[in-house]
């Protein structure tokens, strides 16, 4: 590639489109966390109507998981050879009206069933969506554009623990689930008017490279690859392990504060909703803007950074969960998860710059499949088993510490492969021609 070519491609600037899109995307994924969430501000209202043991309650909290990640291959497939945008305002509607439904649930299968299909909404949008946004942003800068996407995460956590607790006190869990719901369906039209980013765009090779290279066919064994790309393994691996963290925490702490601390149900949903608000937004904003700053020195800084969080996270997680002072224990709550989400934005943006353009879509479904299948998948529902035979103090500080440790030991295991797994993909694209 001539140095002409290569400096054309670099100073490709995000126009005016590029930041509504991205601003569409948020509020759409802003509404995906607080439709899963929304059901964990409301467990105990369910586990006393339905004498639910609190494995039962897990299993709930599991079950969209448990289709988000069977069928997140199935999108990622479809997105990597169709439309993005058509896929992801399908799955949009698709969870909007699920959610919604659920307020008819009259017992525990059928809200099981409810939770089953939301998954299948989520997939669609969860898969394909992060790989429009690095289509329209340069390398350098794609860790912050993907903290401002998934700082969607912790504010619609939030949000669904606050307007759970609040809604389920004052009206009845069923109402809040229509209420919660029906919002969707507007973003649903909206992204409708977004324009579909052509893959690969943002990458740092000429035009002409380009345009060969997405005329190549893929073949399925370049599938397989992505086990033998480092990065791309070590990266799943702590993201599984942290998603596992991040479930049972997200599924369990408002009822701990509830049971544990004593705290009345709306207060302890509110309470933990801003600590994980406040911490979510800070942590995230700060890890995807230290990430993209380090990186400058460091190539391998997305990893470092991750790695760095998790294990500051660990001691946090302990004093929250055994100090006796409110002052205390909350601030360490805020410590514990403004560490855990300081790894969102690297985290993901490793996955974009270490596999193929024609394959991103594809290389998010399978990661989700790990991550959900290995960590949020299991943890809600262990943590209530060992809940129940012990209790669900003891369950939750036996069991996250330590997952939290190996989770920072895989990202900073993953640190020094970064560099040449990147490198590999640029050269992909070039010798395509």
């Amino acid at each position: 590639m001539t140095s002409e070519a290569s400096t054309k491609a670099q100073s490709i600037t995000p126009g005016r489109m590029a930041h509504i899109t991205l601003a569409i995307l948020f509020v759409m994924n802003l509404l995906n966390y607080i439709d899963r969430s929304v059901l964990n501000g409301m467990l105990p209202l369910i586990k006393d109507e339905w004498a639910l043991s609190d494995r039962a309650l897990g299993m709930l909290v599991s079950a969209f998981i448990f289709t988000y990640m069977i069928f997140s291959p199935l999108f990622g497939w479809l997105g990597d050879r169709y439309a993005r945008k058509w896929i992801a305002g399908a799955g949009v509607a698709g969870w909007s009206i699920t959610t919604a439904a659920s307020a008819l649930a009259q017992n525990f299968a059928q809200l099981f069933g409810f939770r089953l299909l939301l998954g299948v909404g989520e997939a669609s949008y969860s898969t394909t969506a992060p790989t429009i946004i690095t289509d329209l942003y340069p390398r350098e800068s794609r860790s912050k554009m993907l903290a401002f996407f998934y700082v969607a995460i912790p504010v619609g956590f939030a949000l669904g623990y606050i307007l759970g607790g609040a809604l389920g006190v004052r009206f009845g869990w069923r109402p809040a689930f229509l209420i919660v719901g029906l919002p969707g369906l507007l973003m649903a039209l909206a992204i409708t008017f977004i324009r579909e980013p052509v893959r690969g765009q943002s990458e740092a090779v000429s035009e002409e490279e380009l345009a060969q290279y997405l005329k190549t066919k893929l073949p399925l064994k370049a599938y397989f690859d992505l086990a033998h790309i480092p990065s791309y393994v070590f990266d799943t691996i702590g993201m599984t392990l942290m998603t596992f963290v991040t479930g049972g925490l997200a599924a369990w702490m408002p009822t701990y504060f509830y049971r544990v601390r004593g705290l009345s149900l709306q207060n302890a949903d509110l309470y933990f909703g801003i600590a994980t608000l406040a911490a979510g937004i800070i942590g995230t904003f700060f890890g995807g803007w230290l990430a993209d700053r380090l990186q400058k020195r460091w190539e391998s800084a997305y990893f470092l950074v991750s790695g760095a969080g998790l294990l500051l996270s660990v001691p946090c997680a302990i004093i929250a969960l055994t100090a006796r002072t409110p002052l205390v224990y909350w601030q360490a709550v805020f410590w514990a998860e403004f560490f855990l989400f300081v790894n969102t934005g690297p985290s993901n943006a490793i996955i974009i710059n270490v596999t193929m353009p024609k394959m991103r879509v594809t290389a998010f479904a399978l990661n989700i499949f790990f991550i959900h299948a290995l960590g949020d998948v299991i943890s809600p529902v262990l943590v209530g088993w060992v809940s129940d035979l012990t209790n669900l103090h003891f369950a939750l500080l036996a069991i996250m510490p330590i997952v939290m440790a190996l989770s920072a030991a895989a990202y900073l295991m993953g640190a020094r492969h970064l560099v040449r797994d990147s490198e590999r993909v640029l050269e992909r694209i070039r010798t395509s021609s």
